[in-house]
């Protein structure tokens, strides 16, 4: 067995070092280096393994081959990502009917310039929820 590790699992690692007891002992550069990993794996077109990875929560709104679908066709018109800067992070609490959905989130914003043909820049945002383990798990990615 080769001992390289799958892209999943990577996932998985980059999100359990995000482990926390408490929202409040959240460690912001841990949650922006968590998120410049996952915006690389999108880079790297690995949203699948991004997807494998992710919150139960997200995983039952939206399916892996819709998700794959999605962050293909608002990314590949850009192109690569030429400078990225996180501009900010932000915590929630989500009270809803929905269990899996309810909890902390935190997410970290981007700001990206790419080397497509739009202009300017876009804005990446990552989004991560605390599971009931006590492991912070990637469950969204949206481009602004």
């Amino acid at each position: 067995m080769s001992r390289m590790m799958k892209p999943w699992a990577l996932a998985l690692l980059l999100c359990s070092w995000l482990h926390v007891a408490a929202a409040q002992d959240v460690e912001p550069s841990d949650m922006v280096r968590g998120g410049l990993q996952v915006v690389q794996m999108i880079d790297q077109n690995k949203a699948g393994e991004l997807w494998d990875g992710a919150a139960a929560g997200a995983k039952t709104h939206v399916n892996r081959a819709d998700f794959i679908s999605q962050i293909a066709k608002v990314r590949t018109p850009l192109g690569g990502a030429l400078q990225r800067t996180w501009v900010a992070i932000n915590r929630q609490v989500v009270g809803n009917g929905d269990a899996e959905l309810a909890g902390q989130y935190v997410s970290v914003e981007y700001e990206t310039r790419f080397a497509g043909k739009a202009p300017g820049t876009r804005h990446e945002l990552v989004s991560f929820h605390l599971d009931n383990d006590g492991v912070w798990r990637f469950s969204g990615y949206v481009l602004r």
